[in-house]
């Protein structure tokens, strides 16, 4: 079976932005990479396009360039030495009327290019004689059969190209259904089987997906026994379509391991699911079998009470047999500006099905919301948040939970891992839980007029909601007498206004009344700016809760070249 990558849509200018993304609505988890200088409301800007194609293509990565055929071509040349190893590369037309396959022939790129011709409801433009003749790549064969002996495949082809009949063994509608020459009585033979077999000359050998394992108790000795079985049974390794498993294995490393070598993926059973056949006198096993494959699946004799292998008599489509691994993902967005946002950050959310945040951050985010299921609260629900997060990729489901700045300060992840740590709900356990940070408030702040971090520096928030005032006040005086840069975070709300007054006070004590001041509002949002004043200037009226405001140490120093251009920044060593 082959994998499928999502592919890389490269443009270089803004006109090619509605061929693009026409292409991507019809491309899973395809990403939109432009052209820095010259597109906008993109996935990914690049500024070296040369650089960023090589690299895409070194990792595998489908491309399709809405640009002209030879500039691919020359750009990838260096590159192409293994036809075997090269992933699809298609040139299409600036206004959709052309769809050329390159490169890729064993990585299904003229299916790929069937597949967006459609979209764009043109006809692909494929050279490959095979494919034209036989309407199908025998090379490159559909989700489902993985060919055996791809050695062989060059010569049989031009065998067939030559006139030669071929003899079908075993069933596979992509074949039976093709313009390929059967006949009973052909000199060269195609074979669908998962059994494992040793090609005889003028033939190929297809594996179909048909054979699930039910694993309920995995071990160190368990991919070893999965092998003894599939050898006792002469069944191909690459016939194997799914593991099967109860839900509460879904992080077991062991399990994880055994999916990854067979490069198949691992659907899980809830509980609730298998006591239909629990309550029926089934092992617990048994149930996870007998939910996991159609009732005239023939299991296989089998000596491991903990391991089951059966064998379909169609494709088995993994997709619809229970759920995946549910996964979590913790995402800081930065202040708010798109070029801000990191690209691990825009993947996640590219792949995810269900984003869950405050309604604001989650606007922030723009056309990378679009076609996801969304579930917005109010800013202050953060555990009804994170709980809902949870219960969601326990279902299977690939959730984001939107903060902007970075999540692990004073945002979602702590939050998630909070009632993680209140609640026992061994479901959650199960979940893939990523945190991808973000360019936090502070940093967006400080860039903008400098680099007032640039030595020790502490981080203080002054909402007294969810810890008394007495603790940020100590932290306040110590933080000052520690002579560290301080950012605050949440000075003002409507209805607390006293505390940054009080933290002046404080700051006063041990601090000169024109220490540098910086106040940055909406960083990266509509509205953006920043201001310099002094310790002594600041007062609960320049601030509101979109304000972050960075307090210098005794060493913090402002450049003033112009009215215009004011520059703070702290010296990295100290003066004596």
């Amino acid at each position: 079976m082959k994998t499928r990558v999502a592919p890389a849509v490269v443009i270089l200018g803004q006109n090619s932005i509605a061929v693009a993304r026409q292409i991507i609505n019809i491309l899973p988890g395809a990403k939109l990479y432009g052209l820095a200088s010259r597109t906008c409301d993109v996935d990914v800007s690049f500024t070296s396009f040369g650089d960023t194609l090589r690299e895409l293509f070194a990792a595998g990565t489908p491309i399709i360039g809405i640009c002209a055929a030879g500039i691919l071509i020359r750009t990838l040349a260096p590159l192409i030495t293994d036809k075997s190893q090269e992933p699809p590369v298609l040139a299409v037309a600036e206004d959709g009327s052309a769809v050329v396959p390159l490169l890729g022939g064993l990585s299904g790129v003229n299916e790929l290019a069937r597949q967006i011709a459609e979209a764009l409801n043109i006809q692909a433009a494929i050279t490959t004689t095979g494919d034209l003749r036989f309407r199908t790549a025998l090379l490159s064969p559909p989700p489902g059969y993985h060919l055996a002996n791809p050695e062989d495949a060059k010569k049989f082809i031009a065998d067939l190209l030559a006139g030669a009949k071929v003899k079908l063994v075993g069933t596979a509608p992509w074949l039976s259904e093709s313009n390929l020459p059967i006949d009973d009585n052909g000199e060269l033979t195609i074979q669908v089987t998962e059994k494992e077999v040793i090609p005889q000359p003028d033939c190929l050998v297809y594996h179909p997906a048909k054979i699930a394992i039910a694993i309920t108790s995995p071990s160190t000795q368990t991919l070893t026994q999965i092998h003894e079985l599939l050898a006792d049974a002469q069944v191909s390794p690459k016939a194997v379509a799914v593991i099967l498993a109860p839900l509460y294995l879904a992080a077991n490393p062991i399990l994880q391991n055994i999916a990854k070598i067979f490069q198949v993926p691992t659907r899980f059973f809830q509980a609730s699911q298998l006591t239909e056949f629990t309550t029926q006198g089934y092992s617990f096993h048994e149930a996870v079998v007998f939910v996991g494959t159609e009732p005239n699946n023939k299991s296989l004799c089998s000596p491991f009470s903990q391991i089951t292998l059966t064998v379909s008599p169609q494709i088995i489509h993994p997709e619809t047999i229970g759920q995946p691994q549910g996964k979590l993902a913790i995402i800081g967005t930065g202040p708010g500006a798109s070029k801000w946002m990191s690209p691990e950050v825009k993947e996640i959310l590219n792949a995810a099905t269900d984003l869950v945040g405050y309604k604001t951050y989650i606007n922030l985010i723009g056309a990378l919301a679009d076609g996801k299921n969304i579930h917005e609260s109010d800013n202050r629900e953060e555990e009804a948040r994170a709980k809902m997060a949870l219960d969601l990729a326990a279902e299977g489901r690939y959730v984001a939970v939107v903060s902007s700045g970075d999540p692990g300060i004073y945002a979602m992840a702590t939050a998630v891992f909070e009632v993680i740590d209140r609640y026992n709900q061994p479901e959650w356990h199960t979940i893939d839980i990523q945190v991808a940070p973000g360019i936090s408030a502070m940093q967006a702040t400080a860039a903008a007029i400098g680099a007032p971090l640039g030595h020790d520096f502490c981080v203080i928030s002054l909402s007294d909601i969810l810890k008394p005032w007495e603790i940020i006040a100590q932290r306040i005086t110590t933080a000052a007498q520690g002579d560290f840069v301080i950012a605050f975070y949440n000075p003002v709300s409507k209805e607390r206004t006293w505390q940054l007054a009080e933290a002046k006070n404080i700051l006063l004590q041990y601090r000169k009344a024109d220490t540098p001041v910086i106040l940055g509002w909406n960083l990266g949002r509509p509205g953006q700016a920043v201001k310099v004043i002094t310790l002594e200037q600041l007062e609960p009226i320049e601030a509101d809760m979109r304000t972050l405001i960075i307090v210098g140490s005794s060493q913090t120093r402002k450049i003033e070249t112009s009215e215009q251009d004011i520059r703070v920044y702290t010296p990295r060593r100290y003066n004596s």
